[in-house]
């Protein structure tokens, strides 16, 4: 009897012992991250039968159980991808809303600066000082421009490091939680001995990575773990670790993206594949905000420098001769995919034909075997290349694509239009005299007019440009008869007479046209009104302006393309199409900081609500330990006895 009762404290005591163990283990461990609190699960041992009954026979420690819950650590993952997500989009996109709202450095203020040159020139077009003021202007635009733009690419530039960084942390993750796996199942006896430590530190390298990519993990054998990322990527699948590598789009050399590694062969992800996780805030930042802030910042330079060019071309410079380009226009950017088939010859060219029509968005060109497509990445709607072989380019939002050459099934090619718009924005212009602040033609009329009809100082359009357009001679215009009509215009040209928005043409060599006040007329370009009532007689002429230093009209009409509608189809002018984008930002990073506040409170509510079943509660424990102690102090008073009571069977028989 004493032998069982020796056996019975024997059992007490050990258990006791690793009571105390892991509770001092869950002391020990209370601060580390990822540590789970454990507890002993203890079972009655083996009754013996007696003729009276039952005798236990003490008790025996089942199991070191873990308190992990899947579920709830499912919800902390779910909820930190999210923050993580929203704090890496965060910390880059406040940089662009710093850059683009500042009061002094945005592009706003030397928007202002320049027309103010251009319209001081207008009101002293011979002023040495404000012509030199209209470059100095001119300059700083330039500079600007390209300063905002340098600093987009820094950041971009900054995004490809931190993600070439981030491709390598989330490899390391996985060889780890890959070693882990291995260990884990071996260690795992199938009876519910867990090797407890190991499980929490694969928990929290799979929480960790979970930090820098979104992760779906899903329980194998032996305890093991499969982690996929993105679209069902595998990463871990037992003891094998997939590879992710950062290698360069196969469509822009500059732009780092992350490739699948599969055997030999590297899969380039598309950026969209990653939803959470720093990586994929990086990500959702560079595709979402930094690709169209400086394409819009690219398409404000280019509607600017085309727009303005045009205008000042139609004028005159100092020296009377023909304005020239005032400023450098960016081309479009076409990059060919490096994996398009061996043999194929196609070649994509994209030129900008009409900068009032275009758009922040990149285009993609493809060939499916039988079609090719151009497709609008912002909204991927796709525009089919026809006809082809083309007779002519075809314009797709103010972008005229030109598409040659026989290609394969799968050839693709990456056209940015206005990504370089800012970075080769430039002057031109450089010397006073050469800018185009006078219009070509003049308009007069005698004194000896006996109706009481006027001219309009004139202007031109793009059509003055035109080969045999432009006046080398005056014309003379002379009111015929009633009704009122105008003869003279110059024979090779037709006229076309827009009253209240109703145009007519008439033919080259038309004698006689009808005279309306009011009414535009233009001729190769040339545009005339008139005011008042003619009598027939009355001669106009229209001559080559000889005065290109005092005339200040195509200063004026410069001037005036500051508040002109020009960008969004006539919607937008250069400074709220700017506006737009700097609201734009601004939104999206109030966006991001809002749902990123929002997520910080989410993860603290499912992390507390995790911790009340995973955490180490120290006072809980510090009960555990004298609750353990008393129960081994107690123990040992049973071992105690029963060897008082062996040593008292022990003297009987001697």
């Amino acid at each position: 009897m004493s032998g069982n009762l020796l056996n019975i404290g024997k059992s007490g005591l050990f258990a006791a012992q690793v009571g105390l163990s892991t509770a001092g283990h869950n002391i020990a461990n209370a601060n580390v991250a990822g540590y789970s609190r454990q507890t002993v699960i203890q079972a009655s041992g083996t009754a013996q039968a007696f003729g009276y009954g039952f005798v236990g026979s003490g008790t025996e420690v089942e199991q070191i159980k873990r308190f992990s819950d899947p579920f709830l650590n499912g919800q902390v993952r779910s909820a930190q991808t999210q923050v993580s997500s929203l704090d890496a989009f965060y910390s880059q996109i406040s940089q662009v809303d710093n850059l683009l709202s500042d009061a002094t450095s945005g592009l706003s203020p030397a928007l202002q600066d320049f027309f103010k040159g251009v319209q001081d020139m207008a009101s002293n077009p011979s002023s040495a000082a404000s012509r030199q003021a209209v470059l100095s202007n001119g300059e700083s635009l330039v500079a600007r421009f390209q300063g905002i733009d340098d600093r987009l690419t820094e950041i971009r530039e900054g995004v490809n490091s931190e993600i070439t960084a981030k491709v390598g942390v989330i490899n390391s993750y996985a060889q780890q939680i890959g070693e882990l796996n291995d260990k884990i199942a071996q260690l795992s006896t199938g009876t519910g001995n867990e090797p407890n430590d190991l499980m929490d530190a694969r928990d929290q390298l799979i929480a960790d990575l979970n930090k820098e990519v979104k992760t779906t993990v899903t329980r194998g054998n032996n305890n093991s773990m499969t982690v996929a990322i993105g679209t069902g990527q595998p990463l871990v699948v037992g003891n094998k670790a997939f590879e992710l590598v950062a290698t360069t789009s196969p469509t822009d050399l500059s732009r780092v993206q992350v490739g699948f590694v599969t055997g030999s062969k590297t899969t380039v992800l598309d950026d969209k594949v990653f939803t959470g996780g720093a990586l994929g805030g990086l990500m959702e930042f560079r595709s979402g905000t930094l690709d169209r802030t400086q394409n819009s910042l690219g398409r404000v330079a280019i509607g600017l420098a085309q727009t303005f060019n045009a205008q000042h071309r139609l004028g005159l410079d100092a020296a009377g001769n023909p304005g020239g380009d005032f400023f450098k226009v960016g081309v479009p950017v076409v990059g060919r995919n490096i994996n398009n088939a061996v043999g194929s010859t196609t070649d994509v060219q994209a030129a900008i034909v009409d900068p009032t029509a275009l758009t922040q968005s990149d285009y993609k060109v493809s060939y499916d075997g039988n079609n090719y497509t151009v497709t609008r990445l912002s909204d991927n709607k796709p525009f089919p290349v026809s006809p082809f072989p083309q007779t002519t380019p075809q314009t797709i939002d103010g972008v005229a694509f030109t598409v040659t050459g026989s290609a394969a099934a799968g050839d693709s090619f990456l056209v940015r239009p206005t990504i370089n718009g800012a970075s080769d924005f430039a002057m031109m212009v450089n010397e006073r005299s050469s800018i185009a602040a006078a219009a070509p033609i003049s308009t007069s009329m005698p004194l000896s007019n006996k109706g009481t009809v006027t001219i309009s100082e004139g202007n031109v359009d793009a059509a003055y440009l035109t080969p045999g357009n432009a006046l080398t001679a005056p014309v003379n215009l002379t009111v015929g008869g009633a009704p009122a009509s105008l003869s003279g215009f110059p024979p090779a040209q037709a006229v076309t007479v827009t009253t209240n928005g109703v145009a007519t043409t008439y033919p080259a060599g038309t004698a006689s046209i009808p005279f309306t006040a009011g009414a535009n007329y233009n001729f190769g370009g040339v545009n005339l009104k008139f005011a008042g009532t003619p009598v027939a007689g009355d001669t106009f002429t229209v001559a080559p302006n000889s005065n290109g230093t005092a005339d200040n009209r195509n200063a004026r009409l410069l001037g005036n393309l500051q508040t002109k509608p020009i960008l969004d189809g006539g919607k937008a002018t250069y400074q709220s199409a700017y506006a737009e984008l700097v609201s734009f930002v601004g939104n999206k990073t109030r966006e991001v900081q809002v749902n990123g506040q929002a997520g910080d409170t989410l993860l603290k509510q499912v992390t507390a609500a995790q911790q009340d079943v995973s955490g180490v509660n120290l006072d809980e424990e510090a009960t555990n330990l004298i609750k353990y102690q008393q129960a081994y102090q107690a123990a040992g008073k049973v071992m105690q006895m029963a060897s008082t009571l062996f040593d008292t069977v022990l003297s009987i028989g001697r």
